[in-house]
């Protein structure tokens, strides 16, 4: 819902000072309505638009940045799910202990991640994980001891032979590698919008809005096409801040590659 407030909050405050820019206009004095004057409001409304067009296109890029390093980095961390199962599974029965546990594990953490999508079949594993959103999910402490669990179950058992040494040394270094990819993963999904940056360009943006409604003449052709550009306007802001939420809105990470390493893991 953070998106739909930021886009509505933005369509807001743009439409209210465009309407306050048409009631101050025949207020104000003749000399503030000449030509040169006009040409000048003009001349720094441009530089504005420039400006915000700049910020714009940088936060999008940053926002569509973090998305897509988010979305590669689960696919590299279901990958590290799945080698780490092969490794316990090459160790034999032994190892069957600590693969339940990061089953359960790699559930629960997609159960709780994606809440608004069917949970994965089973009752083995916590499907109430509280929070209050996606980042305190995925830094979940339950998730962090059922991963915990598996790793110590792994490190206690004795292998007896030269093989079994080997396997559990890349077992354990898989393991290390995925406590790695998740704390990673934690810290990318923080937000990547610097809040002083959306607020001077909102400011911006109001400024602009407010030159329009001063210069636009006032018949229903002009404010249709300001409502037209601050609809747009909010539209871009929408996709930005849903392109930083990761885990909710239309624009979501796909789950299917911790699925995909589940689906490994009970086979």
């Amino acid at each position: 819902m953070l998106e739909i407030g930021s886009a509505l909050l933005v369509f807001a405050l743009l439409l209210a000072v465009t309407l306050a820019g048409m009631v101050i206009k025949p207020l104000l004095p003749e000399e503030h309505k000449a030509h040169e004057t006009v040409q000048l409001v003009q001349l720094v409304v441009g530089m504005l638009m420039t400006f915000a067009a700049l910020v714009l296109g940088l936060m999008t890029a940053s926002a569509k940045t973090n998305f897509d390093t988010l979305t590669n980095d689960f696919r590299g961390y279901a990958a590290d799910l799945i080698q780490l199962d092969v490794a316990l599974r090459d160790y034999g029965a032994d190892a069957d202990g600590a693969r339940l546990n990061l089953r359960r594990y790699t559930a629960a953490a997609i159960a709780s991640t994606w809440s608004a999508e069917p949970a994965p079949a089973g009752d083995d594993y916590p499907k109430d994980v509280p929070a209050q959103n996606a980042q305190e999910r995925l830094e979940n402490l339950r998730l962090s001891v059922m991963l915990n669990n598996a790793e110590q179950q792994a490190r206690q058992l004795v292998p007896n032979d030269a093989y079994h040494e080997k396997v559990m040394a890349v077992a354990l270094n898989q393991f290390d590698r995925v406590i790695r990819a998740r704390w990673k993963l934690i810290e990318v999904s923080h937000s990547s919008i610097s809040q002083p940056f959306f607020a001077m360009l909102t400011f911006w943006l109001m400024v602009i809005f407010l030159s329009f409604g001063l210069i636009a003449p006032r018949n229903a052709l002009a404010l249709v096409t300001i409502i037209l550009g601050a609809l747009s306007i909010a539209s871009a802001i929408y996709v930005i801040v849903d392109l930083d939420t990761p885990f909710s809105g239309p624009i979501v990470i796909s789950s299917q590659p911790m699925r995909d390493a589940l689906f490994h893991l009970s086979h």
